[in-house]
């Protein structure tokens, strides 16, 4: 197959590897982009939810062939430059990471349906949440956040200092706090 070219994050990029090869695997070994998380493999959790071309998207059932010539982005193209997107800024202020693990998906889900709706009631975001996956529990702070920034009560103007690559704080989770508030 010739190679494959699709924005990622704003930026054209040329893959050459096999057209059946999964979105999840190019990102993170062809293009270094690691906080996307393989978790299942099958599309059931969402770790590894992307977006192409405005859609939610499961990057590890995804073949990259399917994304030619569309645009992606990951967690790391949420933020502008070196500003969080107010979802990021939300999770961090409402401390909703426990481990972590499935925080990329879950903001990249969230980002996705505030552009669809950005008034959405509790019932809707759990119904576009449903099919990402927290095995720490998080929902309820989750479905917070998700209302604060909606209600316009998280700037996106704050600065990534302190945030890894992968969206979330520096230490893997935003507090060391256990349990769901």
């Amino acid at each position: 197959m010739p190679p494959v070219t699709l924005t990622v994050n704003g930026e054209e990029r040329t893959v050459d590897v096999p057209g059946d090869t999964p979105l999840l695997w190019v990102l993170r070994d062809e293009l270094g982009l690691r906080g996307t998380k393989y978790s299942c493999g099958v599309s059931v959790c969402g770790a590894c939810t992307v977006d192409v071309d405005g859609s939610p998207t499961r990057s590890c059932v995804t073949p990259i062939a399917a994304a030619a010539n569309r645009r992606v982005t990951t967690i790391e193209g949420l933020a502008g430059g070196d500003r969080l997107h107010a979802l990021q800024r939300a999770w961090i202020e409402d401390e909703v990471p426990q481990c972590g693990y499935c925080q990329p998906g879950m903001l990249v889900q969230a980002a996705a349906l505030l552009e669809r709706n950005p008034s959405p009631t509790d019932a809707e975001i759990d119904r576009w949440m449903a099919g990402n996956l927290c095995r720490c529990g998080t929902y309820s702070r989750i479905r917070r956040a998700i209302r604060r920034v909606a209600a316009g009560g998280v700037a996106a103007d704050g600065a990534a200092a302190g945030v890894a690559g992968d969206g979330v704080a520096a230490d893997g989770a935003a507090a060391g706090r256990g349990g769901d508030r």
